[in-house]
C-alpha cells in the first residue's frame, strides 16, 4: 500500500516537471507570424532636403504617388537649409522604424560631409540606403560662338589661350564646380571658375554670350536649347551616353575617360532600420520605378532610371562617389562651413 502511494507521488512530481518544462519553452518560443507588427501601418514621411521646384521635387513627388500601390501614403517634406544638410541631419537622427526616409544625392551625401567639417551625420555611418532612384550627368556647355566643336578641340583652345577661358557653374561646392575642377586636375588646362547663385543665371549667361562655357546640369531645357542651336553640348559627364541625349558622346568617348561625374537622387533611411523594413521599402521601390509613364517623365528630364537599384548596389554606389570625390574636393581645398 505504501509503495502504491510512493509511485504516485513520484508521477505527480514528474508531470508537475513537465508542465513547468513545457511553460518555459512556450515563453520562448518566438510569436506566430499573424502577431507580429505590420509595416507600414501609418503615413511615411519623405523629406526632400532642398525648396520645393527643383529636381529633387521632380524626382520624389511623382515617386512618392506610385509608392502608394504598395506603401500606403506618403507624406513629402520639403526641408530645406545648409545644401540638404539640415534634411538630411533631420532623417539622421530619426526613429530608425521605416516612417522617417530622406531623398539625398551628391550634395548633402558626398560633397557637405567631405567639405564641411561640422556636417552632423556621416552618410555610411548615419543613414541606410535604400534604392537609387534616377543617376544624371552634367555637361560641357559652350556658346555657338566659340570656335569648338569636341571637346579635344576645346582642350586645344585652351592651351593655347591659357587663363583667357571661363567657366561658370551653379556655385562653389556645386557638382558643376566639382565637374570642372575635375577636368582641369584631369587635363591641367587653365581655366577660371565663375561661380553664380544658381544653375539657371549661369545658363542666362552662356546663352547671351556672357560667359563662354559652363558645367550645365544635363536637363530637358538644356537639350532643347543644344538642338535650337542656342548652346553647344560637346560631352557629358557619365560612362555611357545618356538615353535622353543619345547624340552627345560621353567624356570617355571624346578622349577623357576620367570626367566621370555623376549626380544621383536616392532614399536612405535612418540607420538601424531593421532590415526586413530596408528590403520591403526597397522591393516596392522597384515596382513603383517598374511604371513606363514615370520612366518617361525622368528621361524627358534629362535623367536615368535606375529600375532595379537593391540596398546593396545603392550603398555600394555611394561609397564609390565618396571615394571618387575625396581627393578632387580636398585638393582644391574647398570648404562649406
Amino acid at each position: 500500500m505504501r509503495s502504491l502511494e510512493r509511485t504516485k507521488k513520484i508521477m505527480l512530481k514528474r508531470r508537475d516537471l513537465l508542465g513547468l518544462g513545457l511553460a518555459a519553452l512556450s515563453a520562448r518560443a518566438p510569436m506566430p507570424a499573424f502577431a507580429q507588427p505590420k509595416y507600414p501601418e501609418r503615413p511615411i514621411r519623405l523629406v526632400i532636403p532642398f525648396p520645393p521646384g527643383g529636381v529633387y521635387d521632380a524626382v520624389g513627388r511623382p515617386w512618392a504617388e506610385r509608392m502608394k500601390t504598395t506603401l500606403g501614403t506618403m507624406v513629402v517634406e520639403n526641408q530645406g537649409g545648409a545644401g540638404g544638410s539640415l534634411g538630411a541631419a533631420t532623417v539622421a537622427r530619426a526613429r530608425p522604424d521605416g516612417y522617417t526616409l530622406l531623398l539625398g544625392g551628391i550634395g548633402p551625401l558626398v560633397i557637405n560631409p567631405i567639405a564641411g567639417s561640422r556636417t552632423p551625420y556621416d552618410p555610411l555611418k548615419d543613414l541606410e540606403s535604400i534604392s537609387i532612384l534616377v543617376v544624371t550627368a552634367f555637361s560641357v556647355a559652350v556658346h555657338p560662338s566659340l570656335p569648338v566643336r569636341t571637346l579635344q578641340e576645346l582642350l586645344d583652345y585652351a592651351r593655347k589661350n591659357p587663363g583667357k577661358l571661363s567657366y561658370g557653374s551653379a556655385g562653389v561646392g556645386s557638382g558643376n564646380h566639382l565637374t570642372g575642377e575635375l577636368l582641369k586636375s584631369l587635363t591641367g588646362v587653365d581655366i577660371v571658375h565663375v561661380p553664380y547663385r544658381g544653375s539657371g543665371p549661369s545658363l542666362t549667361d552662356l546663352i547671351s554670350g556672357q560667359i563662354p562655357m559652363i558645367m550645365a546640369n544635363v536637363t530637358g531645357q538644356v537639350i532643347e536649347l543644344h538642338n535650337a542651336g542656342k548652346l553647344r553640348l560637346l560631352a557629358v559627364s557619365s560612362p555611357e551616353r545618356l538615353i535622353a541625349a543619345p547624340d552627345i558622346p560621353s567624356a570617355g568617348e571624346a578622349g577623357l575617360p576620367g570626367l566621370i561625374s555623376r549626380n544621383f537622387i536616392g532614399v536612405l533611411a535612418p540607420a538601424q532600420t531593421p532590415p526586413e523594413i530596408v528590403t520591403h521599402i526597397a522591393q516596392a521601390s522597384r515596382t513603383a520605378m517598374a511604371d513606363r509613364e514615370l520612366q518617361q517623365i525622368y528621361i524627358a528630364s534629362g535623367l536615368e532610371p535606375s529600375r532595379d537599384s537593391t540596398p546593396e548596389q545603392a550603398r555600394k554606389f555611394l561609397e564609390e562617389e565618396i571615394v571618387r570625390w575625396t581627393p578632387v574636393i580636398k585638393g582644391i581645398g574647398l570648404k562649406v562651413d
